[in-house]
């Protein structure tokens, strides 16, 4: 396969991926508004998920104020990372390759698109209101699609890299924003909004199966890092990585095939301990950063040059 189709389909496939995270995220702040919080504990918790996301720098450059946060990850388009941006990369990325997918995959992504833009045009709160709902079920079906139409190819692998890879590094993002030193600090224990990352991910009840007591950050984590039962666990997408990416290994991929090896093998062997809540925010920012270089790895092994630069890290000192 030319590098330019696997770049488009790899990508294509991150866009639509990073659009459900950026979805999940912000429908478990909405879901933690409408919580009894003190309103610096609200501040701080909306400044985390930028944070998690990496957008607070480009967030800041544009004199945002607080309560434009939902709109900002929601609807902007001058920011790569919202919404609106992410799905409409999908959908050139998919245009560029139609030749290489399934014709009900174009048309889903497509149609998705143009309904974003009907959100779009929706004034004051009516903009948000079922946008969540609506990328979440939008995800599903187009994920649904290309694993039920698709031929087992390189196409289909490249999807699947480019979607465990996004959805590992947004499970961490995720638990990032709950769990960052200062939001800790701040109440963000609160069994009540680790209740709530569970519903937003779907996996509440899965937890209650999983666990018994109460909700604890540390259960939260173990579950969404260390299990390989759990569908967006960083364990299952490492295994998912590993067969897809194995199926198109060539010469030059080892050293990236050994990295999501070697990742996996620590997941598998892993310990809860590691995921002690004074622990946790170190963890994952040494996971993301394992992640970015792994995506780094697939870039140059397959990609084209200078391929769409992936999420930043968190930083400490940006949640204030």
């Amino acid at each position: 396969m030319l590098s330019r189709t696997a770049d488009h389909l790899y990508w294509m496939a991150r866009y639509l991926e990073r659009a459900e995270t950026v979805a999940r995220m912000l429908e478990a702040e909405h879901q933690l508004a409408l919580l009894p919080r003190p309103a610096e504990l609200a501040t701080r918790s909306r400044r985390a998920t930028l944070v998690a996301l990496g957008a607070h720098e480009f967030y800041d450059s544009r004199a945002a104020g607080p309560a434009d946060v939902l709109d900002f990850l929601a609807f902007d388009r001058e920011y790569s990372g919202s919404i609106v941006s992410c799905i409409a990369s999908a959908r050139e990325n998919a245009r560029a390759v139609r030749g290489s997918i399934a014709s009900e995959v174009w048309e889903t992504i497509n149609a998705t698109w143009l309904e974003m833009r009907n959100f779009e045009r929706r004034k004051g709160g009516e903009r948000s209101r079922g946008l969540f709902e609506f990328v979440r079920q939008r995800s599903h079906t187009i994920r649904g699609v290309h694993v039920v139409a698709m031929l087992r190819d390189e196409a289909y692998h490249f999807m699947r890299i480019g979607s465990f890879l996004e959805r590992a590094d947004g499970t961490l993002r995720l638990l990032d924003a709950r769990s960052s030193s200062v939001a800790a600090e701040a109440g963000a224990s609160d069994p009540h909004e680790w209740t709530v990352l569970l519903r937003t991910l779907s996996a509440f009840e899965a937890y209650r199966k999983l666990f018994r007591g109460a909700v604890t950050p540390q259960r939260v984590a173990e579950m969404f890092i260390l299990r390989a039962d759990v569908p967006r666990s960083l364990r299952r997408c490492m295994v998912e990585l590993r067969d897809n990416l194995h199926a198109v290994v060539n010469s030059s991929s080892m050293e990236t095939e050994r990295r999501v090896g070697a990742l996996q093998a620590a997941l598998e062997f892993g310990q809860a301990s590691e995921l002690e809540p004074e622990r946790l925010a170190a963890y994952l920012t040494d996971r993301i950063t394992q992640l970015t270089l792994i995506g780094e790895g697939i870039a140059r092994d397959f990609l084209v040059p200078a391929p769409v630069p992936a999420l930043k890290p968190r930083r400490e000192t940006a949640i204030q």
